[in-house]
């Protein structure tokens, strides 16, 4: 950034005079727009001209624009209407999976003021997906023995919506021998579970058909089915059971493809196939199941594609072991996923004046810059600073704004240009830097 000193003429030096009497206050103004998601691209999302009481014809000659927290710009300012419109179709799955409350950041920065507007965009939900079931078939193994009442669990529909537009309901459709119980888990999920409602009896019927319908509560709703099939086994004495109710595991988010994280285990005292034990999931998100594969002979869980903690910071996964009688168990696999300062500190020049007059008052606003790092706690927490010697210095203005400032008076026969380099260093160990 280079600032100059040059002499104006009364008139020109009056002028801005009056620019600098302003000090380059920031009036940092906030705004909040609710939109739906999958809107066009160029829809509108606000009146940003009328709700900051900004005039248009200012808007046009001073000139405004919107900045975006990532690297994705996704909305717009018309500078002839003072709208807000979207610049790209928000998907608010792919953006906030795991978050009920979907919230996207911009600033709206009136160049030729200096002023920054934080403007919040709330994606509201729509109901663009139905239920899913990860396979369209599952056969159960059932000994004739099994007692009316036992339950056995069924597989879990998923729906990346929120709200009502969520799953809600199963209902199964099939024969007198079964019935459906849904369970409340802890974590709010839904699980339905296949009730064994009258004695089996092998000679009679060695296979059952059943229809499980998952449910949510859009208008209109949606569903997803998936087909239960029923086999009819001879005695098994014994069901696998894991070594562990839950498994936790911590792994650096640098941590290389193709590592094995962790193992579970189940054992089964049975003997042939009544002991054989293989591993499924149950329960994963659309994310995980593209970063993580369950080996299911050996219980092994290996990474298949990079982590990224900013993408994602842990993974809850639910494993099941099964023996060939048809018996089962579960466990939770929990993954943490640890930061590593694998982002430099990123800063850029938002707004900057390329020249001053010698008379300008110590505390004349300069320049505006803003400073990012995709980095959690220490590693994200950035601080700037100014070469030496230079009669100029930093003021914090926002989280993530600083200003250049004059810090005393200028006096252009001593020197007619400065050079003013600044450098964001993040907190990490060793810490990134950015000039």
């Amino acid at each position: 950034m280079v600032v100059r000193e040059g002499r104006c003429g009364r008139r020109q030096r009056a002028l801005l005079c009056c620019v600098l009497v302003a000090a380059w206050e920031a009036a940092w103004g906030q705004l909040r727009y609710s939109v739906p998601e999958e809107l066009p691209k160029g829809s509108f999302v606000g009146d940003v001209g009328k709700d900051l009481s900004l005039e248009l014809a200012s808007l046009r000659a001073r000139g405004a624009r919107v900045v975006s927290q990532g690297r994705t710009q996704y909305f717009a300012l018309h500078a002839n209407s003072g709208h807000l419109v979207t610049a790209e179709r928000i998907d608010r799955e792919q953006l906030c999976e795991t978050v009920q409350q979907c919230v996207l950041r911009c600033e709206v920065i009136v160049e030729g003021e200096m002023k920054v507007y934080v403007i919040e965009v709330e994606i509201v939900d729509t109901n663009d997906h139905a239920p899913g079931f990860r396979e369209a078939e599952t056969e159960l193994r059932m000994n004739e023995m099994t007692v009316p009442g036992e339950r056995f669990p069924l597989p879990e529909a998923n729906d990346p919506d929120v709200g009502l537009n969520s799953l809600q309901r199963y209902a199964l459709s099939g024969d007198e021998h079964f019935s459906l119980s849904v369970q409340a888990g802890s974590d709010g999920e839904k699980r339905p579970e296949l009730v064994l409602a009258k004695a089996l009896d092998r000679e009679e019927a060695a296979f059952h058909e059943l229809l499980l319908r998952a449910s949510d509560g859009g208008e209109p709703a949606r569903t997803g089915t998936a087909r239960i099939r029923v086999a009819v086994l001879d005695a098994n004495d014994n069901a696998p059971a894991f070594s562990q109710a839950v498994y936790t595991v911590r792994v650096p988010e640098d941590v290389p493809v193709g590592s094995t994280l962790l193992s579970v285990t189940a054992n089964d005292p049975d003997d042939g196939t009544n002991g054989e034990v293989k591993y499924s999931l149950q329960r994963i998100s659309m994310k995980a199941s593209n970063i993580f594969l369950l080996e299911p002979e050996t219980g092994s869980i290996t990474l298949v594609r990079n982590l990224d903690f900013e993408e994602g910071d842990s993974y809850e996964l639910l494993v099941q072991a099964r023996d060939g009688g048809g018996f089962s168990d579960k466990t939770k696999v929990s993954i943490s996923v640890t930061d590593v300062n694998d982002n430099a500190p990123e800063i850029s020049v938002r707004s900057a004046l390329s020249e001053i007059s010698e008379d300008a008052s110590p505390g004349t606003v300069v320049a505006l810059l803003h400073v990012q790092d995709r980095d959690s706690g220490a590693n994200g927490e950035v601080r700037c600073s100014l070469g030496e010697g230079v009669p100029f210095r930093l003021e914090r203005a926002l989280d993530d704004y600083y200003s250049v400032v004059t810090a005393r008076e200028l006096d252009r026969e001593r020197a007619w240009e400065y050079n003013v380099t600044v450098r964001a260093a993040d907190g990490g160990s060793p810490p990134l830097f950015q000039n």
